[in-house]
C-alpha cells in the first residue's frame, strides 16, 4: 500500500512539473488544476515556478481567477530565483459577489519588476505565463 501511494504522490508530482520540463533551461510557471474556496470567501490557487535570475529586480507569482463573467486577481508570491522548482500559492478574500466551487479559469504571470528610464519606475515584465482550467473546491 505505501509503495502505491509513494508511486501515486510521483505521478502526480510529475505531472504537475511537467510544464516546466517543456520550458527547457528557461524560467518556468504551472497551475495545479484545483483551487480552494474557504467560507470566508477566502480563495486559495497554487502551482510552481522556478526563476533563474532577479538581479535586475524582484519576481512575483501573480495570478487572476475566472468564473463565468468574474474576473479577479488573486494575491502575488514574491519568487526565489535559484534556478529551483518552487511552489506558490497565492490568497485573497473575494466577496461581494463571491466564487463559488466549480469550474473555473486561472491566468497566472511570473512578472519582473524593472526600473527603466531617468525616473527609474518599477516596469513590469513578464518571464513566464500559464493559463489552465481549475476546479474549486
Amino acid at each position: 500500500m505505501r509503495v502505491r501511494t509513494a508511486l501515486a504522490a510521483g505521478v502526480l508530482l510529475a505531472a504537475a512539473l511537467a510544464p516546466l520540463a517543456h520550458a527547457g533551461e528557461g524560467d518556468g510557471l504551472s497551475v495545479d488544476g484545483h483551487g480552494t474556496v474557504a467560507a470566508d470567501s477566502t480563495v486559495t490557487l497554487s502551482g510552481q515556478y522556478r526563476c533563474f535570475d532577479d538581479s535586475q529586480g524582484p519576481v512575483f507569482v501573480s495570478s487572476t481567477l475566472v468564473q463565468g463573467e468574474r474576473s479577479t486577481g488573486i494575491g502575488g508570491t514574491r519568487a526565489v530565483c535559484d534556478g529551483q522548482v518552487h511552489e506558490w500559492v497565492n490568497s485573497a478574500v473575494v466577496k461581494d459577489p463571491a466564487f463559488t466551487p466549480g469550474a473555473a479559469h486561472v491566468q497566472a504571470g511570473l512578472m519582473q519588476l524593472t526600473a527603466t528610464g531617468e525616473m527609474g519606475l518599477p516596469t513590469p515584465g513578464f518571464l513566464a505565463r500559464e493559463e489552465a482550467d481549475v476546479e474549486l473546491h
